[in-house]
């Protein structure tokens, strides 16, 4: 039963595994199949009775894969619904840097072209800004 607890925090493939489960070759607790693939050097066995061990209330139950229903997808102790859709690892690049959002000095404001006469002060005595525009 050691086993089972090593697994609880051990998957890297199945981020959200609710229940670690008994593998039928070698007896050993595993979340996924691919964790037994890593850490065993025989293929996983197949069979239709399976062994679970729910992550919520640590304890043991069966189940019979051919005459599995709705409601068999419920801890039968806790009733954590662990038949759900997995969240696997995604590859994702980040930029590193400070947050923008506290510190802006990095982003620059594309909106408004920058010139010399808009950095520096405008006077409304200026004949060059708008001229084309005056009547």
């Amino acid at each position: 039963m050691s086993n089972l607890f090593l697994s609880v925090i051990m998957c890297k493939h199945v981020l959200n595994a609710q229940v670690s489960i008994r593998s039928p070759c070698c007896r050993k607790w595993f979340d996924c199949p691919e964790c037994h693939a890593e850490s065993e050097s025989h293929p996983l066995k197949k069979t239709l009775e399976m062994t679970f061990a729910c992550k919520k209330c640590k304890k043991c139950f069966r189940k019979d894969a051919t005459e599995f229903e709705d409601s068999d997808e419920y801890c039968p102790h806790c009733d954590n619904h662990y038949i759900i859709e997995a969240v696997t690892p995604k590859a994702a690049l980040r930029v590193e840097g400070e947050d923008a959002r506290m510190d802006a000095r990095m982003l620059k404001d594309e909106r408004v072209k920058q010139t010399k006469k808009t950095m520096n002060q405008i006077s409304i005595f200026d004949p060059d800004v708008d001229a084309d525009k005056l009547g």
